[in-house]
């Protein structure tokens, strides 16, 4: 049982000190393309703040329905 809690809080660290990724579909890639040749360098910042934005929403999403649902077994985990 001690193993499982510290997997479990080793794990919340490491995800709590994830680097923020920079990762971008086609079309933002085309539109950050073209704006470099028109010296808006801004906008490739922009779409990949919006990028990780819309890419969190579902993770946060699934995190509180399994907090839902799972509340009981995680107090349990840490009472011991």
């Amino acid at each position: 049982m001690a193993t499982l809690r510290v997997i479990f809080l080793s794990s919340c660290l490491y995800l709590l000190g994830v680097v923020n990724a920079a990762a971008q579909c086609a079309m933002c890639k085309a539109t950050a393309e073209s704006a470099t040749e028109h010296v808006d360098k801004g906008i490739g910042e922009g779409l990949n703040a919006g990028i990780i934005y819309l890419m969190m929403i579902p993770y946060v999403l699934l995190a509180s329905v399994a907090l839902v649902f799972f509340r009981k077994k995680i107090v349990a985990l840490f009472r011991g």
